[in-house]
């Protein structure tokens, strides 16, 4: 006889069902491993605000993204947006908005990450050095239009003279003001009083020469030069402003039917001296500064050189940090946020560089000469505007 067993259903089934939870279990363990192994712990410089967050994505837009923060096209991040997160790594980010200032009398609208009437003064360059604003250096942009004016270089043909001024003055009005130069009723300039002052223009001031007797004119100052042997030859800095001064000078006038045709000078009486302008002329060799090598300061002349700035600048250079830090990677203002050879102030500024910036010299040299050459110029501009200032 033959006898034939029917396998059950269920029991057929039973294994495929737990096959196929132990392919979902470990579907679901897969998905969450990849969420642990992108999750970080990572400090975020957001204009200025700095927190240390626990973020997810395996770039630095995805975990900027986990925290609300979406970029835009002028936006600046350091690392670049598609680097990969680096647990207890920092980004920092500032966002581009349109600001509007008045910039030597013109209103105009900015497209700037600066935050700040100090950060919008370096992102102007060397036309920002020695610049002036209606508001203090940390002065957020966001408030009130803030109107800045930057050095120029006018000339005032008057009186016989051509006096050369270093002025912040926004209007010609403002630099005849500040020069110390009066006009009287029917004198003429060749620029109007209200026109923008512009780097390097000149202005002719016609004075009136009719039957007047007594007027004023401008005593022209002198420039006095004092060397600096901190300085290094060749490099010149104003420390005082010249400002003309004044006399009244009397004329027997000859007039031929109501024209003048004749002056001749009678008297002449100083009412005000003039300041003299103080040129400070660097007297330094420029020879290399001693070197150890190995060092940061080795490692700072060498990054410089690579920038085309040689044994002169290089001088300049040391002085600066060997006055701001000593050279020290770890130098930490207590008084302030400032870290590092360059002081940057906050010391997360390095971050744009490299994240390494807390103990790396090289990352925290890279963004000093940044600075320097984006705001001074020149290290010998950051060390004349330090040694006249007391900050650079």
């Amino acid at each position: 006889m033959l006898v034939v067993r029917y396998a059950r259903p269920w029991l057929a089934s039973k294994p495929a069902r737990w096959l196929v939870r132990g392919v979902v279990v470990g579907m679901l363990a897969g998905v969450s491993g990849v969420y642990v192994a992108n999750a970080a712990t990572l400090t975020i410089d957001y204009n200025g605000d700095v927190r240390t967050v626990g973020v997810y994505g395996s770039t630095v837009a995805e975990a900027l993204a986990s925290q609300h923060i979406d970029l835009e096209r002028d936006d600046v991040v350091q690392p670049a947006a598609t680097s990969a997160v680096g647990a207890g790594g920092t980004v920092v980010v500032r966002t581009s908005r349109d600001v509007t200032v008045e910039l030597d009398g013109q209103i105009m609208t900015l497209r700037t990450t600066a935050g700040t009437v100090g950060e919008l003064l370096a992102a102007l360059g060397p036309r920002g050095d020695g610049a002036v604003a209606t508001a203090s250096r940390t002065t957020q942009l966001d408030r009130d239009p803030v109107r800045f004016s930057t050095v120029k270089e006018v000339n005032i043909a008057v009186d016989g003279s051509v006096l050369e001024f270093s002025t912040t003055g926004s209007t010609v009005r403002s630099v005849f003001e500040e020069a110390g130069i009066a006009l009287a009723k029917g004198d003429v300039t060749s620029v109007p009083l209200d026109a923008a002052a512009v780097d390097g223009m000149i202005v002719m001031v016609s004075r009136d020469a009719s039957s007047s007797r007594t007027v004023t004119e401008v005593v022209p100052f002198e420039t006095e030069t004092v060397e600096d042997p901190s300085l290094p030859q060749g490099y010149e800095s104003i420390r005082t402003a010249g400002v003309a001064g004044e006399a009244k000078v009397t004329y027997e006038v000859k007039t031929v039917g109501g024209a003048v045709v004749e002056r001749t000078l009678v008297g002449r009486k100083v009412t005000r001296e003039p300041v003299n302008e103080v040129l400070v002329v660097g007297t330094m060799d420029v020879a290399t500064a001693p070197v150890d090598p190995g060092s940061a300061r080795a490692l700072g002349q060498a990054m410089a050189a690579e920038r085309g700035w040689g044994a002169d600048e290089f001088s300049c250079l040391d002085q600066l940090w060997e006055k701001e830090s000593g050279w020290r990677w770890n130098a930490d203002n207590p008084s302030s946020e400032a870290y590092g050879i360059a002081q940057a102030n906050p010391g997360s500024k390095m971050a744009t560089v490299g994240s390494d910036w807390l103990t790396n010299p090289a990352t925290q040299i890279e963004w000093g000469l940044g600075y320097i050459s984006g705001r001074y110029g020149t290290p010998c501009g950051a060390w004349a505007h330090s040694v006249d200032i007391g900050w650079y």
